[in-house]
């Protein structure tokens, strides 16, 4: 039975909804937006994905993350050679993924590729800069799916994983994703009461079987 601890309170009720596919290797889950993939630090961040999970599932062990406020798919090990064989695909990128974003404004063209190098602001921290000189090669691919007004949807795919990638290269394409509190402008900002980024496609190798595995959650905006 799915219980934790009530101390501090939980912000979310676990559903079995958020598991799209599970087996003795692997879970595929669809994240709340607001809700850590890890514990971070303080008692008042120990409720994440992780600890939802393992109330069901004690064996799992997190691959990789998505930001606390991005909704969407993660895939989750079950056993250290899980782990490690997927850890390796997100490592030598051979893993795809895509994401759907609503952004603020109305771009000139409808699709491009960012080339965007990036590194922590550690005066800021945990906000990410570009800088030429010693940050690290960031790229994401865009494409706009559809325009309105003052927002468009887009789809993002991004070649490298830098923390924060996708929100800080829209914003530095003057197009800040709506809700985002880090990166928006006042009007963006407020434009959404939760950042509208979802990861909305994974595809990956089973780390056991090889077999390939296409995942595709809509976003709910």
């Amino acid at each position: 039975m799915h219980s934790l601890p009530t101390s501090p309170a939980l912000q979310f009720k676990f559903s079995s909804d958020w598991i799209l596919y599970a087996d003795e290797h692997i879970i595929v889950v669809n994240k709340p937006s607001g809700l850590l993939s890890v514990p971070g630090r303080g008692v008042d961040k120990q409720e994440c994905l992780a600890s939802h999970l393992a109330a069901d599932f004690a064996d799992v062990k997190i691959v990789h993350r998505l930001d606390m406020d991005t909704s969407g798919l993660m895939v989750v090990a079950r056993s250290a050679e899980a782990h490690r064989h997927l850890s390796r695909q997100f490592q030598e990128r051979q893993t795809q993924k895509t994401y759907h974003a609503v952004c603020s404004g109305k771009p000139s063209l409808k699709s491009g590729y960012i080339n965007l190098p990036m590194r922590c602001d550690w005066e800021k921290r945990p906000l990410q800069m570009i800088d030429f000189k010693q940050g690290k090669g960031a790229q994401t691919h865009w494409k706009i799916l559809e325009q309105n007004r003052d927002t468009f949807l887009v789809e993002l795919t991004p070649i490298t994983g830098r923390s924060h990638q996708l929100r800080l290269h829209m914003k530095s394409l003057g197009h800040p994703i709506l809700g985002d509190n880090l990166y928006a402008d006042f009007f963006s900002l407020n434009q959404s009461p939760r950042l509208m980024l979802h990861a909305k496609t994974l595809s990956f190798s089973h780390p056991i079987t090889e077999n390939k595995m296409d995942f595709d959650c809509p976003s709910l905006f």
